[in-house]
């Protein structure tokens, strides 16, 4: 679709490292805005979020996007200024080009089209975006969806325009994710001489078969949408800079990506039962990013294979793999969640880039989805 490259490099000309939007979101209002939108900014603490609605009532189809960008890291590694967009070899590059400024771009572009194609579309379209994904996610659309359910904003379909694709656009999209719990542990020891250990409660050698247990278990078997429960240690910290003493304390941190198998409570207590089991001495505090989610077949996902295939040809693989996304905080909703977006070889990464040729198509999409929930065929 027209325009789509120049929108997304106009957005990566902006330095919005999380959380800062750095007038991204005002842009892209000023254009809906002149389409009919309604605009309402919602900024929490440092985070700015943009809710644009057309229409009204039921069903309500939400576009999911985030306009902040991780750091780029040393602009010398980069072939070229990361915030410099530039056009190489049919792909265009630049820091968010594919996570996840090209989508929104899309996103805005195909909301334009939509609603000047169908000005009296059935119930409401929308465009949600934040400056407070790549970050600590507290203040984005975590705090948003708590405003929407005390306003009972209902949300039916969200499409998040996450960076889905493998090697071409459509050829995979997300229809769910793994719930994500962390856990940032204390184990309580003694300190002293290394030369008097009968002095001495090693943290060390005690936590040592406690996370060594916890690394063996089976949490579950998975199911036919997800794998099994995966813990990984991700990081652990212990001593005081000196080999001749044991240190009185280690920390150590751990993560859970897991299936509708578990619940984070469940996890919870089989963790601290096995911490129990080996005496330990301990503290340990939870942080749970977010359930776990799956759309099953319905109207958003039959929508957006039918337009993958009208507008890609290929075959798609719809899975739950992957990290987390902003569709979590969505889901408990009771919204259908599908992220699609382009391919993401490069996210994060130095010289991210996305295909112009996928980037130009991608509106379309998004445009088709629209129009076959809430358009002639809704």
């Amino acid at each position: 679709m027209a325009g789509v490259v120049e929108l997304t490099c106009e957005l990566i000309r902006r330095v919005s490292v999380t959380p800062v939007d750095e007038g991204c979101q005002a842009l892209l209002a000023q254009r809906l805005a002149h389409a009919g939108f309604t605009i309402e900014h919602l900024r929490y603490g440092d985070v700015d979020n943009l809710w644009a609605t057309h229409g009204s009532g039921g069903p309500v189809l939400v576009f999911l996007g985030h306009t902040d960008v991780v750091p780029s890291g040393p602009f010398e590694d980069w072939t070229s200024n990361p915030f410099v967009p530039v056009v190489r070899d049919g792909h265009l590059y630049g820091r968010g080009a594919a996570d996840m400024k090209g989508s929104v771009a899309a996103m805005t572009l195909a909301l334009e089209a939509f609603v000047r194609e169908w000005p009296a579309h059935a119930g409401t379209v929308a465009l949600l975006l934040t400056s407070d994904e790549e970050g600590v996610a507290h203040d984005g659309v975590k705090r948003v969806v708590e405003t929407f359910r005390t306003r009972g904003q209902r949300i039916d379909w969200c499409v998040v325009g996450e960076p889905s694709s493998l090697a071409t656009l459509g050829d995979q999209i997300r229809i769910g994710r793994r719930g994500s719990l962390s856990g940032h542990l204390t184990v309580n020891g003694v300190q002293g001489h290394v030369a008097y250990p009968h002095k001495v409660k090693n943290p060390i050698h005690l936590a040592a078969p406690a996370l060594a247990e916890l690394a063996a278990t089976r949490w579950d078997d998975g199911n036919d949408a997800f794998p099994p429960t995966s813990f990984q240690i991700s990081n652990i910290r212990a001593g005081t800079g000196a080999n001749n003493v044991v240190p009185g304390a280690l920390h150590a941190s751990f993560n859970f990506r897991f299936s509708t198998e578990c619940t984070a409570q469940g996890l919870r207590e089989r963790t601290e039962a096995i911490f129990a089991r080996h005496g330990l001495d301990y503290d340990v505090v939870w942080e749970l990013s977010g359930e776990p989610f799956l759309t099953r077949d319905g109207a958003l996902r039959r929508a957006t294979l039918t337009a993958i295939e009208s507008v890609c040809g290929v075959a798609v693989d719809a899975n739950t793999g992957g990290g987390t996304s902003d569709g979590r905080f969505v889901a408990p909703l009771g919204a259908e969640v599908v992220e699609l977006g382009p391919v993401n070889a490069t996210i994060h990464k130095v010289d991210e880039c996305v295909n112009v040729d996928d980037l130009e198509r991608l509106p379309l999409l998004y445009r088709e989805i629209a129009e076959r929930l809430l358009g002639a065929n809704g």
